[in-house]
């Protein structure tokens, strides 16, 4: 068997045991995701109904003005179009299942914020305020804000995790991330309140969505074509990463560590410790 081959094979044997580390249907996964979503909707259509499209804007970011910017420019980074696919790249081979959950989750949480931000065309914050009047920062976004797409995406990639996680502890460390991130779009000054609710909302139900679909078409988790193409692919959305930081001066430093992070230990996972093993003597893997 030529190299390739070896390595073509070791992959798909750590898929495979990898597959067996993640149930397809863990206990109460989908009832966290639903009661999550519920609540998120809920408040979103309350705020809207109650105080309008506008309500609670003022108080939070007010309240988010005395901590220091890069805290709140780190956090809204994590909710980028990008960063979640990168930090695939840290848990792919070890739990294929997980990540093969992301991915299909990507594509509807993608439909739903794509969908409706076209569909609704609302003014952002700095299009209606005036700029004396609440705290910015970084670029001043007019057009597109519902749904938040950064909270889509924190609440389609934590959604997974608290889809898929053990103990209760870890799935409420999960949503108070994803949370965080999602203000963290009200503190900047680029989104609605109400924005927020809904793109966590509409990001859990992807995620729910994608376990689901995950569970339904579990051989693309471990096949492991499928597996390279995607993980070649959240090597790309790395590398861009990498690229773009310096469009956020204040996020850069997280940007590019965590970039580089991910495509060093992608290396390791997928070239250095598979290429070890295969070279060694067949008496030596033994």
């Amino acid at each position: 068997m030529n190299l390739l081959a070896r390595l073509y094979a070791n992959l798909g044997q750590a898929l495979a045991a990898g597959a067996l580390r993640t149930p397809l249907d863990p206990p109460n996964g989908g009832v966290w995701l639903a009661a999550w979503a519920a609540v998120c909707l809920t408040i979103g259509l309350t705020l809207w109904l109650v105080g309008g499209y506008h309500a609670a804007f003022i108080a939070l970011n007010t309240a988010a003005g005395p901590h220091p910017q890069w805290v709140w420019a780190w956090l809204t980074a994590l909710g980028g179009d990008l960063a979640p696919f990168a930090l695939g790249l840290f848990f792919a081979r070890r739990y294929p299942r997980v990540f093969w959950a992301l991915v299909l989750g990507g594509v509807v949480a993608v439909a739903y914020s794509r969908g409706l931000k076209p569909l609704f065309d609302t003014l952002r914050p700095p299009a209606v305020l005036p700029p004396d009047s609440f705290n910015l920062i970084g670029p001043a976004l007019r057009k597109l804000s519902f749904p938040s797409g950064h909270s889509v995406t924190a609440g389609l990639f934590c959604g997974v995790f608290v889809y898929y996680a053990r103990h209760w502890e870890a799935r409420t460390l999960w949503v108070l991330l994803a949370l965080l991130v999602g203000l963290s779009r009200v503190a900047v000054g680029v989104h609605w309140p109400v924005d927020v609710a809904f793109g966590l909302g509409g990001g859990v139900l992807s995620a729910w969505i994608g376990a689901r679909l995950a569970a339904r078409f579990s051989a693309g988790a471990t096949h492991p074509a499928t597996h390279l193409t995607l993980v070649t692919l959240c090597a790309g959305c790395a590398i861009v990463l990498i690229v773009q930081a310096a469009e956020d001066p204040l996020a850069q430093p997280l940007l590019v560590t965590l970039g580089c992070s991910a495509l060093a230990y992608a290396l390791a996972s997928y070239v250095i410790w598979p290429l070890s093993c295969c070279l060694k003597p067949a008496g030596a893997r033994l």
